[in-house]
C-alpha cells in the first residue's frame, strides 16, 4: 500500500505539494528567514536543504543554491508554454517549486525557487551564535566563513537606532549601525575563544571608528555578546590582548540586538567576485 503523505496537510499546503500550485510572491514565512538549521519537506519530513545554502534572490520565494544530496527529483516542466525544471521531494514526490541556472547570483549559479508551504524549518539547537564588527564586513565574513566549525555566516547591521537600515543609510553614519558578520558555529569544532582570537588577529582594535582606509562609526571594533559566558570570555580576552598593543583597545562590548541582514550582493562578496580582500 502506498502511503498518503498529503492527507494531513491543510488545503493551502495540499494545493502546493499535491496539486503543484504556487503561493503568491513575498507572502511565505521563509522568504526572509535566515537562521541556522535545516529545511524539511512539509508532507513527509524528508531533509531537503541546509540553511547555509539559502540566499535572498529578490524573487519573492525562498531561494537555495544547493540541495541535500539525493533529496530532490528533477522533472522537465512544459506547462504554461515554457520549458522549466520542476523540483519535487524525492521521498513523497511533493511539489517544491522550480530550479533555475545561469543567473549568476551565487557562486554555484543555481536557484531553487521553493514555496514556503512546501517546507518546514528545523533549528540546529546545538549551534551557538556570535557577532563581530571589525571594519569592512566583506573581509570579516571571508575570514570566518573559511573557519572550520563555522556553519553559517551573514553580513549585516547591528547596534543602531533605526529599523531595517540599508547599506546607503548605514554609510552616512547617521543610523549608528555597525557593519558586522553574524555567524553560527559548532562549539565542538571551534570554540568561542578561537573565534575571538581570529577577531583580534585580523583588525586593529585600537583605532576608533576606523580600520585602514575605512573611516566611520560603521567600521568601529565591536563584539556583540549573546550570553553571559560570551561576555565573560570577551572581557577576559581584552585584558590578555591589551598586552599586545601599545595603545588602548577601544573595542566595544555590547549585548546583542536585532540583526538586519544586508542586501544580497554583500553576502559572500569577496568569494563571489574572486577578490582576496576589500582592496584591489
Amino acid at each position: 500500500m502506498i502511503k498518503d503523505y498529503f492527507s494531513g496537510l491543510t488545503f493551502e499546503e495540499k494545493h502546493i505539494l499535491k496539486d503543484k500550485g504556487t503561493e503568491a510572491p513575498f507572502t511565505g514565512e521563509y522568504n526572509e528567514h535566515f537562521e541556522a538549521g535545516i529545511f524539511i519537506c512539509r508532507a513527509c519530513d524528508n531533509p531537503l536543504y541546509e540553511s547555509n545554502t539559502k540566499f535572498n534572490s529578490g524573487c519573492g520565494w525562498p531561494s537555495f543554491d544547493d540541495e541535500i544530496e539525493g533529496a530532490i527529483t528533477h522533472y522537465e516542466d512544459l506547462s504554461g508554454g515554457r520549458v522549466r525544471t520542476e523540483i519535487c521531494c524525492k521521498k513523497c514526490d511533493g511539489h517544491l517549486g522550480h530550479v533555475f541556472v545561469g543567473e549568476q547570483i551565487t557562486t554555484k549559479d543555481t536557484r531553487h525557487c521553493v514555496n514556503s508551504l512546501s517546507i518546514r524549518f528545523k533549528s540546529y539547537s546545538k549551534l551557538q551564535r556570535a557577532t563581530f564588527g571589525a571594519g569592512c564586513f566583506w573581509s570579516v565574513e571571508k575570514l570566518f566563513k573559511a573557519t572550520e566549525g563555522v556553519y553559517l555566516t551573514s553580513v549585516g547591521y547591528m547596534g543602531g537606532d533605526t529599523d531595517n537600515p540599508t547599506y546607503k543609510e548605514v554609510c552616512t553614519g547617521t543610523t549608528n549601525h555597525v557593519e558586522v558578520v553574524d555567524l553560527y558555529f559548532n562549539a565542538e569544532k571551534v570554540s568561542y575563544f578561537i573565534l575571538l582570537n581570529l577577531f583580534w588577529a585580523n583588525h586593529n582594535p585600537t583605532t576608533l571608528n576606523r580600520q585602514g582606509f575605512d573611516n566611520g562609526t560603521q567600521y568601529r571594533s565591536i563584539v556583540f555578546y549573546h550570553n553571559e559566558q560570551q561576555l565573560i570570555e570577551v572581557e577576559q580576552s581584552i585584558k590578555e590582548q591589551q598586552e599586545n598593543w601599545e595603545n588602548e583597545i577601544v573595542t566595544q562590548v555590547i549585548d546583542s540586538s536585532t540583526f538586519y541582514r544586508a542586501e544580497e550582493y554583500h553576502q559572500n562578496y569577496l568569494n563571489k567576485n574572486n577578490l582576496g580582500s576589500c582592496r584591489i
